[in-house]
């Protein structure tokens, strides 16, 4: 049966993605099962969205219960989920104004243009330089594509928008060399992703938050794969303290309905986007917003950030285990659930291996493994999903 879905979507879906042979059908707590009925530990959680585990009572029924009484109105009215999902998301934020979008690329455009409006409100000047990172990966629209630090997403895409200049995460002196008056805001990552499992260190953090205020140059912080709880933290950038002047999350704000947000201090609002200059026809719908109303309620109930300090550092004693035995395996570096193998080859075959082993894993790169499951995952699953891992090593 697998085999027929498979040679259907082949002939209708548009082949972006190199997909692995498997046609998942259900999901149960921290588990998939494919279309024969196998099951599969998730150490992948739809990259990073299903925070909460497969088939959570609560939050379905939350959905189904919205889902009877009010799905879409447009953004022309207001509706009561969106008021109180921003009223929460503000509240573990510590940030002031919420705008909410149907997905995470949607967050990074939004962000763009607000810095960008800031900036063209105190000199009328359109010319105005964003500083982001190299290897860091932002989405896949224009906007998202332009700030994305890897020329193999943005060379057949070209020209993307302009102005802007590429520096070194936790390389202070190369964000420093890049600064000028044109310089309108300074985008990362708090944990890169795609570009290899990278945190900002403290001090980095630090240092180029300082920077900004010296020169009014907005700080804005990408947290759609790292936020979320996912580090320990509800977003990572609060380990260190250091507060964004913009910050975009998505992914587990959801839990698989596609919601985004980029929210920003008081200062930033009062002196950027205003009435017509940004808009969603989707964006914090009532369905949408009961899902990040249950998910924001369902980590306060369910202790999530409190598992992931409990669990994350008995997964990273295993990687590193795993590391100490095995000369292939370079590194292990992360934070919290969010982790990478740093391996001295090429991981694809390893992932293929762990697939068929019934262990479900995803790459940051060619050459690292990263661990980004659900934020239930118990230690007894670290330790079947490592010994997976190991059986599928050779």
């Amino acid at each position: 049966m697998m085999e027929q879905y498979i040679e259907e979507a082949e002939k209708a879906l548009l082949h972006t993605y190199n997909r692995y042979p498997i046609v998942f059908d259900r999901g149960d707590g921290v588990h998939l099962y494919d279309l024969d009925g196998k099951e599969y530990l998730d150490f992948v959680s739809g990259i990073a969205v299903f925070a909460l585990g497969y088939n959570n009572k609560a939050y379905n029924d939350a959905l189904k219960a919205q889902i009877d009484k009010l799905i879409h109105t447009s953004n022309y009215y207001y509706n009561v989920p969106a008021i109180e999902a921003a009223k929460k998301i503000k509240k573990i934020s510590g940030m002031d104004r919420v705008f909410f979008t149907n997905s995470g690329a949607e967050a990074v455009e939004g962000a763009v243009k607000a810095a960008r409006k800031y900036a063209y409100l105190k000199d009328g000047c359109t010319d105005h330089e964003i500083i982001a990172m190299n290897h860091s990966f932002h989405g896949r629209t224009m906007g998202a594509l332009s700030v994305t630090g890897n020329p193999k997403y943005r060379e057949a895409f070209e020209p993307l928008i302009g102005n802007i200049k590429f520096a070194d995460l936790n390389d202070f002196e190369s964000v420093k060399a890049l600064v000028n008056e044109k310089t309108c805001a300074i985008l990362f990552e708090t944990v890169q992703g795609e570009g290899g499992i990278y945190p900002a260190s403290k001090e980095f953090m630090e240092q180029v938050k300082a920077l900004c205020e010296e020169k009014d140059i907005l700080l804005i912080l990408d947290e759609i794969q790292c936020g979320m709880g996912r580090t320990g933290y509800m977003y990572a950038w609060q380990q260190y303290g250091v507060k964004p002047d913009i910050m975009v999350t998505a992914k587990a704000l959801g839990c698989g309905v596609p919601v985004g947000a980029f929210l920003m201090t008081e200062r930033v609002a009062a002196n950027s986007l205003t009435s017509g200059d940004h808009g969603t026809t989707y964006g914090g719908n009532p369905l949408a917003a009961a899902a990040v109303n249950i998910v924001l309620d369902l980590f306060e109930e369910n202790h999530i950030i409190e598992n992931v300090n409990a669990v994350a550092p008995y997964l990273e004693e295993k990687l590193d285990a795993l590391a100490e035995k095995y000369d292939f395996i370079e590194t292990r570096r992360g934070a919290g659930l969010m982790q990478g193998l740093v391996f001295d080859r090429p991981v694809g075959d390893v992932i293929n291996r762990a697939l068929k082993n019934g262990l479900v894993l995803i790459n940051a790169g060619t050459n690292i493994i990263r661990f980004i499951p659900p934020l239930v995952i118990t230690k007894e699953d670290v330790d079947t999903m490592t010994g997976i891992l190991e059986r599928s090593l050779v």
